[in-house]
């Protein structure tokens, strides 16, 4: 989705409005982590005393699966964001946090797919208080209890709780 911007740089006051679909279904923005449906956006471009404004909110599908249980996730997520555009910037090291647009046109699919992958969490869970599965047999522990023995401890962390317990 292409949006030109080129006579909202020179007309002070001007609001242009963004609304589209990105289509983004098919793509992966993190991996193991694609995006399950088409990206709306909405929002608008706005030039107040000749600085150019972008807001706009990103509603999409986040399809993955939970960190400790494996079961599929998929959550309705709403993401808003906000950016200072410029044709030029006088000072050639300042691009951070400006969009430049020498040609005054905005690819609104790579902003999308580009804010959107910095706001993905790093850690998804099926819910807050997931108990993930049994170490020993592989059984969601959310479903049931699988009886299989806690007090086990992993032979390699046998010496430390030893040393814990003050047995040396």
């Amino acid at each position: 989705m292409q949006i030109h911007l080129k006579q909202l740089f020179l007309e002070e006051g001007k609001v242009v409005p963004v609304e589209g679909i990105v289509p983004n279904s098919e793509e992966t923005l993190w991996p193991g982590h694609p995006i399950g449906s088409p990206i709306a956006i909405s929002g608008k471009a706005a030039n107040r005393a000749g600085i150019v404004t972008l807001d706009y909110t990103a509603s999409f599908a986040f399809v993955s699966q939970c960190d400790r249980c494996c079961a599929p996730v998929r959550r309705q997520m709403s993401c808003r964001f906000s950016h200072l555009l410029v044709e030029e910037l006088s000072n050639q090291g300042d691009e951070e946090g400006y969009l430049v647009l020498s040609d005054g046109v905005l690819n609104m699919d790579e902003l999308a797919a580009e804010d959107i992958s910095l706001e993905l969490p790093t850690k998804v869970l099926c819910q807050d208080g997931c108990k993930g599965l049994c170490p020993k047999c592989g059984k969601n522990l959310n479903e049931e209890d699988c009886g299989c023995s806690a007090e086990e401890v992993d032979p390699r962390f046998e010496k430390l709780r030893r040393l814990l317990k003050g047995e040396g």
